[in-house]
């Protein structure tokens, strides 16, 4: 049966990317509640954001609420729907973090101890204690140290008391880093599972076995949520890990409209849910080191949802014609504007690009996956973001410039030793980091700080932004990379970049 959900929220107190006036804000309302009553039918799940309507999309139709994703099987009453809200894009905001823990004074399943609060063991009552999933919607990801290791590790500040300790139930060292949910929807785009990767137990780089492996890796990644976010004592059966993927698969959620420029797969754009559905994709897709499968070359400009509203007509309506404009022109910058690259775990230390001191790109040299904004194969990076503005701690100025842009927590400093310098042979150096990314499930220095890149589509309906939600909003995100690759952006290019990304 095709059908749509209208879902109202609280609106968030903090992340709205827009200085609007009190006109400007009333007349948003006014849209979004008409934008909800008039939804067209198709499986869609609507809910306001901060700058229009987010809406998740179930091919099968309406979502079925008996599925497994949405049912408890674990021990401490969590869902996969505890931290993966279908009105957020398939994630879950702070705001609602904050809402539901005035309702449930901590009692709800969301901040069960074992990953929902600071420190495991963490009375509910204990609001300072659950700060990080309050402040930046937050989730502890627990890593046991590899037994073997080319660096050690160490700690130079721990705010939490938890950072680096022995887990009481395996006696590993075990290091707790902070990261945002990563959405349940547009996982058919999917590179790598995981920030860091960890789920990624059969490669997702082949045409011919990706869709299997894929299923298998998404399979394995339920039955690890059930035992460990959900604290189930055994693991839940392949049958309903496999009906877990099924509803999975079938989810993809994107902004739907915008508060200014309206519904965003009209006037011959291409935004929203049921056309991302129906997005050509394969592994290696223009591949921005030239490892398309079938030899494609890389094509700079692999966001084209809003090309028409570049040259389209007037619409009668000055405002709509001026936000439409800004969201083509933002589009243009995102494909076009050069980036000075240099300091990239993952892209300076590439053999592939002959391990360049600095080079220049675009946005899309990272977020090369047509009209997704992912990498369509594996490609960890550290840009930055897990660095501190510190100087003590930091002696890239580029870098500590950019993370001086964000408002991100205050989360455990970690001291990385024994590791070679990549982009100075043979000199060894120490590295701080608030999370060593995949070296904590490596063991290689050349995967210290590297994360993956996540899919962009329906980025206004869940900040805060990168894994450790130090963007609170998308202007703090333009802000962060206009310092770290030296982009140079007027105000007006800001403003049309965070209206692209809005939109996405």
């Amino acid at each position: 049966m095709n059908t749509y959900t209208s879902i109202s929220r609280r609106p968030q107190q903090a992340g709205s990317l827009l200085l609007l006036s009190a006109i400007a804000v009333a007349s948003a309302i006014a849209f979004t509640g008409a934008t909800l009553a008039a939804a067209p039918p198709g499986g869609l799940t609507l809910a306001p954001d901060p700058t229009g309507v987010i809406a998740t999309f179930n091919v099968a139709g309406a979502m079925d609420l008996g599925n497994p994703f949405f049912r408890s099987l674990g021990s401490n009453g969590r869902s996969c729907a505890t931290c993966h809200l279908p009105a957020e894009a398939m994630s879950f905001t702070p705001a609602h973090a904050r809402q539901v823990y005035n309702e449930t004074q901590g009692a709800d399943p969301l901040f069960a101890s074992v990953d929902g609060a600071d420190c495991p063991g963490t009375a509910r009552a204990d609001r300072p204690g659950h700060s990080l999933i309050l402040g930046n919607g937050l989730i502890r990801v627990g890593l046991a140290i590899p037994a073997t290791t080319e660096y050690s590790i160490s700690l130079v500040r721990d705010p939490t008391g938890c950072a680096l300790r022995l887990d009481p139930r395996t006696s590993l060292l075990t290091a707790s880093v902070y990261r945002r949910p990563l959405p349940a929807a547009n996982l058919a785009f999917l590179s790598a599972v995981m920030f860091d990767g960890r789920e990624t137990l059969a490669p997702l780089t082949t045409p011919s076995s990706f869709t299997a492996n894929l299923r298998a890796d998404l399979a394995h990644q339920a039955i690890d949520a059930t035992t460990g976010h959900a604290q189930a004592p055994s693991p839940p059966s392949d049958a309903l890990a496999q009906a877990i993927v099924d509803f999975e698969l079938g989810l993809f959620a994107a902004q739907y409209a915008d508060a200014q420029a309206g519904r965003l797969d009209r006037g011959g754009a291409g935004g929203g849910p049921v056309d991302l559905a129906s997005q050509p994709y394969y592994p290696g897709i223009n591949d921005s080191l030239g490892a398309d499968p079938f030899g494609l070359p890389f094509n700079a400009a692999a966001m084209s949802l809003y090309q028409a509203w570049e040259t389209a007509p007037p619409a009668g309506d000055e405002d709509q014609d001026a936000a439409r404009a800004d969201v083509a022109a933002g589009e243009k910058l995102f494909n076009n504007l050069p980036l000075s690259i240099s300091n990239v775990r993952g892209l300076n230390d590439n053999p592939a690009l002959g391990r360049p001191t600095t080079f220049i790109g675009s946005c899309t040299s990272c977020h090369d996956t047509p009209n997704m904004g992912n990498h369509s194969l594996p490609l960890p990076l550290d840009i930055g973001t897990a660095h501190s503005a510190d100087p003590s701690f930091e002696p890239d100025p580029a870098i500590r410039a950019a993370v001086a842009q964000l408002s991100g927590p205050q989360l455990p400093v970690f001291l990385v030793a024994g590791c070679p310098n990549p982009f100075n042979a043979g000199q060894p150096e120490s590295f701080y980091t608030s999370d060593p990314g995949r070296a904590l499930i490596t063991g290689k220095c050349s995967d210290f700080n590297r994360l993956k890149g996540p899919i962009l589509r329906g980025l206004a309906g869940r900040a805060p932004y990168f894994h450790n939600g130090a963007a609170a909003t998308l202007l703090e995100l333009v802000n962060f990379y206009d310092r770290r690759f030296q982009l140079g952006l007027t105000i007006p290019q800001r403003r049309q970049l965070v209206a692209f990304l809005n939109s996405l």
